[in-house]
């Protein structure tokens, strides 16, 4: 059986997919490693792969980043009113700012929005 291949990424991807242009996009994938071998010893090109990894390599993202154990809801950017009044953020964002226990918020109101922003703790006069 022949040898897995280690595809190229980032910076090296780029370079190979510029020197590689006169290919076909199939065959330009292939030379940057993003195939595999089937049973019968033919190479598959894996075109998905390769163009996420193109996306990468120019800092474009299509998914967002998930949890670190992959559980959990994934932030959606939305939350509405509960029965109580109430809107929640969630941890999810919390966290991505760094944010702890009592840390304490501004709110401003605008026509359609509000906008909320982080008070800075004033220092401790001893």
């Amino acid at each position: 059986m022949a040898e897995k291949p280690t595809p190229l990424t980032g910076k090296a991807l780029l370079q190979k997919v510029k020197e590689l242009s006169h290919l076909t996009k199939r065959e330009t994938a292939k030379e940057c490693g993003y195939y595999t071998w089937t049973k019968n010893n033919q190479p598959r090109v894996n075109l998905s792969a390769f163009y996420d990894a193109l996306l990468e390599a120019k800092g474009i993202t299509l998914e967002p980043e998930s949890g670190k154990d992959g559980r959990g809801r994934e932030p959606t950017f939305r939350v509405s009113v509960h029965k109580n009044g109430q809107i929640v953020i969630g941890s999810t964002y919390t966290q991505e700012m760094g944010l702890k226990s009592g840390d304490e918020f501004e709110i401003k109101l605008g026509y359609k929005h509000i906008h909320l922003k982080q008070v800075e703790p004033e220092p401790d006069e001893e």
